[in-house]
């Protein structure tokens, strides 16, 4: 296969991969702070 195509195939998982993780991150991390804020100050889960 040409070279150019590869590259585009690579760039392409690449950056999929990336925003996968960062979507699946943001997440846990959302959902821990939430966790965290009603621990330490009481505060709903839904504010």
């Amino acid at each position: 296969m040409n070279i150019v195509l590869w590259s585009i195939i690579i760039i392409g998982g690449s950056v999929g991969l990336l925003s996968s993780l960062y979507c699946i991150f943001s997440l846990v991390a959302v959902i821990g702070f939430k966790i965290y804020r009603m621990i330490k100050y009481g505060a709903s889960l839904y504010d």
